[in-house]
């Protein structure tokens, strides 16, 4: 494959390849903020970009009309530089959906999926939240005194599943193959050759969910958004199934790694821990750092500049394609201070942008918060000496570009 570097010859600027295997997230975010506000990468599978990686630049760049999510813009794509096979196709052509769609198509995908996905709706899940939690730690409990548990496995994978299971109308039958099939859509080590059956199986998974539930309606997102209606015009049943799928993605995903990112961070500040379990800081604030110091979403695929867009002190090319590092920008100093580095659960204020901002900004922020206000309060207070099985050197990062991730969370609950 050939990759776009003329701008980068042009500019003198040194490129960044993003670490495949995502070996040392934190080490990869600090050379992006060094860089400077913009700049240039090259993603897994050889595709060069850009990258925005300070907060102040980011919140700019994702309110600018002139950035869009066609990728008809992308001259890379253009000149046929990105083959259907690259691992991460599914992410930065994922199909029509108020993910891919700018201005008022976006807003009439955005205003119908409203209707669907109402705060009312999502607080009536906070007590199957409550009894799914409780359910899984009673199960945990009856594991022996010692004994090592995957906290990812047993806790902070299928609580997320199961809810946004529930809030779409998706079976708990069709889970397993789910998880696989995202397992492959979202990791950089995908074969090529897989990528194309992939892409149709997972087509045709929520396809046949939507069309499960367009004859048999139920009280389940899914079957809202097929209803739903603005001055008599629908979601077709590709807008459907598209943004189905991009909700379950989501939705799953990052609450399980704001989970996960959470127990290690307190496992490895344990003068935070304290502070929190002594009931002198509230779970908010651990929910909020974590989403700033370890944000689930490392980084955000793609948005595509219609013009050449100042930033900074550099510009990104009309025809250039740029990703959002949440990575490097929940750490920026030039917003959160000298101590931007730390987790600290004290820090005030805590304004970051880990769930995106402006019209794209995530729709699941909410039911994400939600889960996690229910899911770590009650975690710590079955199993208050929870610690670590493994050192954090030994926690292994999944070779996931987009997300903050592990393979697994070895713990010791009591």
């Amino acid at each position: 494959m050939s990759c776009p570097y003329d701008h980068t010859a042009a500019t003198g600027t040194d490129v960044i390849e993003l670490d495949p295997f995502v070996a040392d997230l934190d080490a990869e975010s600090a050379r992006l903020r060094a860089a400077g506000p913009l700049a240039r990468v090259v993603l897994p599978g050889g595709v060069a970009c850009w990258a925005v990686t300070r907060h102040a630049e980011a919140r700019k760049l994702l309110t600018d009309a002139r950035l869009v999510k066609d990728i008809d813009v992308w001259g890379a794509w253009q000149r046929g530089e990105i083959p259907l096979d690259w691992p991460l196709i599914g992410l930065a052509n994922p199909g029509r959906s108020m993910l891919t769609v700018d201005g008022e198509e976006h807003r009439r995908l955005r205003t119908l999926v409203a209707q669907a996905l109402t705060a009312r709706r999502v607080e009536r899940l906070r007590a199957g939240i409550e009894s799914l939690t409780e359910g899984m730690l009673d199960r945990l409990a009856e594991r022996p005194s010692g004994e090592v548990v995957d906290l990812k496995a047993e806790f902070a994978y299928p609580l997320p599943m199961n809810v946004v299971g529930e809030l779409m109308g998706v079976d708990p039958a069709d889970h397993p193959r789910m998880k696989a099939l995202f397992d492959k859509f979202f990791s950089t080590q995908t074969p090529p050759e897989e990528v194309p059956q992939m892409m149709a199986d997972l087509g045709t998974l929520f396809a046949g969910i939507v069309a499960g539930k367009t004859e048999k309606p139920g009280d389940d997102l899914t079957s809202a958004l097929i209803e739903a209606s603005e001055g008599g015009d629908r979601l077709t049943t590709e807008e459907i199934t598209n943004t189905l799928q991009l909700m379950v993605a989501a939705g799953h995903e990052t609450t399980i790694s704001l989970i996960v990112n959470a127990v290690v961070a307190l496992e490895t500040h344990p003068e935070q821990r304290a502070l929190v379990l002594g009931g002198e800081v509230p779970w908010e604030n651990v929910i909020e750092e974590t989403l700033r110091w370890s944000t689930p979403t490392s980084h955000v695929l793609i948005r595509f500049a219609t013009e050449d867009i100042e930033v900074g002190d550099r510009v990104l090319p009309k025809g250039e394609a740029l990703i959002v590092s949440f990575g490097a920008i929940g750490r920026d100093e030039e917003q959160h201070g000298p101590t931007a580095g730390e987790f600290d659960v004290t820090r005030t204020p805590n304004r970051h942008i880990s769930f995106g901002h402006g019209p794209h900004v995530c729709p699941g922020a909410a039911l994400s918060r939600l889960e996690a206000s229910v899911a770590l309060p009650a975690l710590y207070e079955r199993f208050p000496r929870l610690r670590l099985a493994v050192s954090r050197e030994e926690l292994r990062n999944k070779p996931v570009v987009t997300q903050n991730d592990l393979f697994d969370l070895p713990v010791v609950l009591a």
